[in-house]
């Protein structure tokens, strides 16, 4: 089954190791084969990657990305220790995402790690506004 992708115009998006840029039109495209795809709006740049845990998503997004995924092992393995060190909360978050990367299935541990910057998000804003209160810690699946 070919995977459909739509795209506004001037929208890009990674197809394996190249980046794609739509015309000044809609388009829509049909992918047939196993290359790794990956939308403008899921793509982290280390320029934006301004976060401990947007750094682990694209740490996990080059693994996605690359024909070699275990060069980033330690990378990862080295990042998580240290989230999970400073926020011992986002431990379900983190085992989530490891479990899909054992599996190699990088593109759902890139979902994974979007919930867990969006929880990120909450501890930042609760430590900014200093309530002492715990974000919902509630796991969304």
């Amino acid at each position: 089954m070919a995977l459909k992708v739509e795209l506004k115009p001037g929208e890009r998006f990674i197809l394996g190791d190249s980046v794609i840029t739509n015309g000044k039109h809609r388009g829509q495209l049909l992918i047939e084969g196993n290359a790794p795809v990956l939308r403008e709006k899921d793509i982290l740049t280390p320029e934006t990657a301004d976060t401990p845990c947007k750094k682990l998503y694209l740490t996990v997004q080059l693994m996605y990305l690359s024909e070699d995924p275990a060069a980033f092992n330690e990378q990862y393995f080295q990042m998580v220790q240290e989230i999970q060190t400073a926020a011992p909360s986002t431990i379900p978050y983190i085992e989530r995402m490891n479990n899909k990367i054992l599996t190699s299935s990088f593109y759902k541990a890139l979902r994974e790690a979007k919930l867990l910057i969006a929880y990120e998000g909450e501890l930042l804003n609760h430590a900014k506004r200093g309530d002492g209160v715990q974000p919902d810690s509630e796991i969304h699946t």
